[in-house]
């Protein structure tokens, strides 16, 4: 979407065509036994929106984003997802989870399949896409991620920022219309950051909606249309990057920033 459209969608009112609006959670609440993890989570992300989500360990961050793919069970409030209303019914999850791509902290890969059969397992045996076609695919975006040489490689024979790549890769080749990523540098050592971030800059350029959970904040700074930031399973305060590095409503916030930014 241009920014031009962008605007135009964001002026015209509070309630936006339902075609506009890629993930819309509403007064939702999650708990673990006495454990109150998420409450009242009020938000809605607009198609080709990125967002980023910060804030301090165990501020209910990652439990938000696999709420929306159903990862984690949300007890009360809504979650819609492309449309479709999130609840126990098995085909509404399998109908989000192939709309909706997952690159996890840990790459998750198999690892006694290769890197090309990582990339084709789910689009053959989930959407039914044909074996050649799968493949032209896989490699597809194994040459966005740069590295298409490594196809034929298992993932221990890659480094942490390859393998990381490769599940990037992997999402794409379902080709989901949601991208979720549940803190996907914090496991890698510092100089493979970059090539991931790298990536995750690239695929955000090309329009794709994005719920990032990271504390990459030059990330933030660079790709962000909305910085988020939670604690103690709340929405604290969310604003535009520039407004929000620059002037922090919240003390929480502040607080946080100082603390990741060394001011």
């Amino acid at each position: 979407m241009s920014n031009t459209m962008t605007k135009q969608a964001h002026s015209q009112d509070d309630r936006p065509g339902l075609q506009d609006i890629a993930v819309e959670i509403t007064a939702m609440n999650k708990w673990y036994g006495e454990y109150h993890a998420l409450r009242d989570i009020d938000l809605k992300v607009r198609r080709g929106e990125r967002i980023v989500i910060c804030g301090p360990s165990g501020s209910g961050k990652s439990t938000m984003i696999r709420c929306i793919n159903r990862l984690e069970e949300h007890q009360s409030g809504t979650i819609v997802v492309d449309g479709i209303e999130l609840t126990n019914n098995l085909k509404r999850i399998e109908e989000v989870r192939r709309e909706v791509g997952m690159v996890f902290q840990h790459f998750n890969l198999f690892p006694h399949l290769t890197i090309l059969q990582n990339c084709t397992l789910a689009p053959v045996w989930v959407r039914k896409v044909p074996e050649k076609q799968a493949r032209d695919l896989a490699m597809h975006f194994l040459e966005k991620v740069r590295i298409p040489d490594q196809a034929h490689k298992y993932p221990g024979q890659l480094s942490g920022g390859q393998q990381q790549r490769v599940a990037i890769a992997r999402a794409l080749c379902m080709k989901p219309r949601i991208m979720l990523f549940d803190e996907p540098t914090s496991a890698l050592d510092p100089e493979m950051i970059k090539e991931v971030l790298d990536t995750m800059i690239a695929l955000a350029q090309e329009g794709m909606t994005m719920l990032c959970v990271t504390h990459e904040m030059g990330f933030a700074q660079a790709v962000a249309d909305r910085v988020i930031f939670m604690d103690q399973g709340q929405i604290v305060e969310q604003n535009e990057p520039k407004a929000f590095f620059s002037a922090p409503q919240s003390e929480r916030t502040r607080t946080f920033l100082g603390q990741i930014l060394g001011h």
